[in-house]
C-alpha cells in the first residue's frame, strides 16, 4: 500500500513540476505581447520611466488616434491583405497541382524535380533578393503589389508542394483506379476526389501561405518604394526617423497589425493541425 501511495505522490510531484514549468514558459512567452499592449495605451513618458510600472498609467488611444492621422495605416493594411490573398490563391492552386504530379504520376526527372524543390529552401531571402530586385527592375515590375505576391508565392510554393505530398499520397490507389473506370479525367480526379478528401491539408497550406506573405518585410521593402503602395511591415517601419523613434505609435501599429494572423489561426487551428500531419501515418 504504502509503494503505491508512494508512487502516486511521486507521480503528483512530477506534474506540479511540469505544470509548473509550462506556466512560467507561457509568463516569459506572454509577458512581451503584455508589455506592447500596456505601452501602446500609455504615454511615452511612463514607458521610460524608471521603475518601470507594469500596469497602464493614465491609459490612453493617442497612439492608435496618431498612427491613423499621421500615416496612411488603413491602405497599408489593405495593401498587406491583397498581397496576402494574392499569394495565398496563386500558393495553394500551384501546390495542388505540384504535389499531384509528385504523388500520383510517373514521369522522368520526378526524383529532380522535388530534390530542386526541397533546395531552393536552402537559400535565405537576402542572399538572393539583389538579384531578383535586378530582375524586376529590368521586367518593370517594382512598385507592383501583385508581382510581390508573385515573389512571395515563388518562395511559399515549395513548401507547400511537400506538406500536400504526404497527404496526396496518403489515398489509396484504388481510388484513382475506380474513378478512371468511371471515366474522369486526371483533372477531376483531382478536383473530385483528392482536394475533397486531402482539404485540411489544402487549408494549411493557405495558412501557412498567407502568414509567410503577411509576415514580410524584407523582399517588401526591397520591391516596394512608394508609400501609398507601402504594405503594413513597411509602413510600420518607416514611421521612424533618425532622430524620433514613436514608441506609443510603433507598438499600437504592432497591436493592429498582429491582429489579422491571431484572429484567422485562433478559427482554423484544429483543420491547420489535423492538415499538417495529415499522411504522417498510413495504413
Amino acid at each position: 500500500m504504502s509503494v503505491v501511495t508512494g508512487s502516486r505522490g511521486t507521480k503528483f510531484a512530477r506534474n506540479v513540476i511540469r505544470y509548473l514549468f509550462v506556466l512560467i514558459l507561457s509568463l516569459l512567452v506572454a509577458f512581451p505581447l503584455y508589455w506592447m499592449m500596456v505601452t501602446a495605451v500609455q504615454s511615452p513618458n511612463a514607458t521610460l520611466a524608471y521603475p518601470p510600472v507594469f500596469y497602464p498609467v493614465e491609459p490612453n488611444l493617442d497612439g492608435f488616434r496618431q498612427l491613423f492621422s499621421d500615416n496612411p495605416m488603413a491602405k497599408w493594411l489593405l495593401n498587406s491583405g491583397y498581397i496576402a490573398l494574392l499569394t495565398t490563391i496563386l500558393t495553394t492552386a500551384l501546390s495542388v497541382l505540384g504535389a499531384y504530379a509528385l504523388s500520383w504520376f510517373t514521369w522522368s526527372g520526378k526524383f529532380a524535380f522535388g530534390l530542386m524543390l526541397l533546395f531552393t529552401q536552402m537559400l535565405p531571402e537576402a542572399l538572393i533578393v539583389i538579384p531578383i530586385f535586378k530582375i524586376y527592375q529590368d521586367l518593370n515590375l517594382l512598385n507592383s503589389l501583385s508581382a510581390l505576391s508573385i515573389l512571395h508565392s515563388a518562395f511559399v510554393i515549395p513548401v507547400g508542394v511537400w506538406i500536400l505530398r504526404p497527404a496526396f499520397e496518403g489515398i489509396p490507389r484504388e481510388v484513382n483506379e475506380a474513378a478512371q473506370i468511371d471515366g474522369c479525367t486526371p483533372m477531376q480526379i483531382l478536383r473530385k476526389i483528392i482536394v475533397p478528401l486531402c482539404s485540411p491539408a489544402i487549408l494549411a497550406v493557405a495558412v501557412v501561405s498567407f502568414f509567410a506573405s503577411w509576415a514580410d518585410y524584407l523582399l517588401a521593402v526591397t520591391m516596394i518604394s512608394q508609400q501609398e503602395l507601402y504594405p503594413a511591415s513597411v509602413g510600420l517601419a518607416s514611421t521612424m526617423s533618425q532622430l524620433n523613434t514613436p514608441i506609443q505609435v510603433l507598438l499600437s501599429g504592432g497591436l493592429i497589425y498582429g491582429l489579422p494572423p491571431v484572429i484567422l489561426y485562433m478559427f482554423i487551428q484544429r483543420f491547420v493541425i489535423s492538415g499538417l500531419t495529415a499522411g504522417a501515418i498510413k495504413g
